[in-house]
């Protein structure tokens, strides 16, 4: 399937199949696909919770109650719930993680490259920190992945369904990610979808391209 057939042709899925899992290979491509996703200065500022068994999916879709009751139904019924959070900080551990992992990938092909990287990361690093825009920063590395890993479920066949109506900060409280130095910013439940899925049978819609470019 090509680039264009997948973005013509994936839909968000509105209900999950709860009988149907994704196959091994398919949950290792998309792991793949989610730690080879790009970032600024490759601060992979991210970590991801992937739920898999009824019972951590339940530990989720138990955050989902008033407002967002609607979401709970497929938190419970996907295969998989991917929960994208962001690191509250990008500290000296993690700066010093990224590098070595770099040098040992052999990105530095002189020894002046590791220095330059080093400086830039920290410059842009300290500039968000300065500017009190790293929270804003980091949150538009972890959309980054999320269009990523929609793109590479529809590749692959997989229904997908992001989510912002989450209450994040019960989500945090759930998963004890505040004291890992971690926070919620969107959902991904990720499986197959049943016959109750209104979206897949409604054709897709978006603007016309005279709407949304201009050439220059």
């Amino acid at each position: 399937m090509n680039i264009v057939e997948v973005a013509t042709s994936r839909r968000t899925c509105k209900a999950f199949d709860a009988s149907r899992k994704l196959p091994e290979e398919s949950l290792a491509a998309l792991r793949t696909v989610l730690r080879f996703t790009p970032s600024s200065v490759n601060s992979q500022p991210w970590h991801f919770v992937i739920a898999a068994s009824n019972t951590a999916k339940e530990k989720i879709a138990a955050t989902l109650d008033g407002a967002y009751a609607y979401n709970a139904p497929k938190v419970r019924n996907a295969s998989h719930v991917l929960v994208m959070c962001a690191r509250t900080d990008l500290e000296d551990a993690h700066l010093d993680h990224v590098l070595a992992q770099e040098e040992a990938d052999g990105r530095f092909q002189v020894p002046e490259g590791k220095t330059i990287q080093n400086n830039t990361r920290r410059f842009f690093v300290g500039l968000h920190r300065q500017n009190q825009t790293m929270d804003v920063w980091i949150e538009r590395q972890i959309y980054i992945a999320l269009g990523t890993i929609l793109q590479a479920a529809g590749a692959l066949g997989i229904d997908a369904c992001p989510m912002e109506g989450i209450d994040t900060h019960a989500i945090d409280a759930a998963l004890g990610l505040p004291e890992q130095g971690r926070r919620c910013i969107v959902l991904v439940a990720l499986g197959y979808h049943d016959a109750g899925d209104f979206n897949a049978k409604l054709p897709k819609s978006r603007l016309p391209e005279t709407a949304i470019f201009t050439e220059l």
